[in-house]
């Protein structure tokens, strides 16, 4: 199947969503010379008064990481067949790619569960990358 101008919007989602994990990278680095965190530590000691406020931040910029390749993999396979769609459910969940940074960064994990939403998009993403590979499969019997 040939590339379409729709494709674009897949690509666009795509990096948009690396401006998002680098923004959370951005975040980590505030953090690192606010409660002067060096190099290599990753996380702070409970028994450190910024640990959570820090470790917040840090650990969510890595969830974040943990979760960009499943991403990209779902957005991509579901673009081939259903580009808007894809981007569609590829922005939703950018946009709760930055609200889970800031929101978890704020030092409270219960509040990355604001970004829930985002799943929807991940979901929809699944849903149309089995579809264009159960597609393409069938195409072959």
């Amino acid at each position: 199947m040939p590339l379409t101008p729709d494709h674009g919007y897949p690509m666009l989602v795509a990096i948009s969503s690396a401006v998002a994990i680098q923004y959370a990278g951005f975040k980590v680095g505030a953090a690192r010379r606010k409660y002067n965190v060096k190099y290599p530590t990753m996380y702070l000691p409970e028994s450190d008064k910024n640990a959570m406020a820090f470790n917040c931040v840090q650990r969510g910029h890595q969830n974040l990481l943990e979760n960009w390749n499943r991403f990209l993999i779902l957005l991509t396979i579901a673009s081939i067949n259903y580009p808007r769609l894809a981007a569609l459910g590829g922005l939703l969940r950018v946009i709760a790619m930055v609200v889970y940074c800031n929101e978890y960064g704020k030092g409270k994990p219960e509040n990355r569960r604001k970004a829930a939403f985002g799943y929807i998009g991940m979901l929809l993403n699944l849903g149309l990358s089995i579809m264009t590979a159960g597609g393409l499969i069938m195409q072959s019997m």
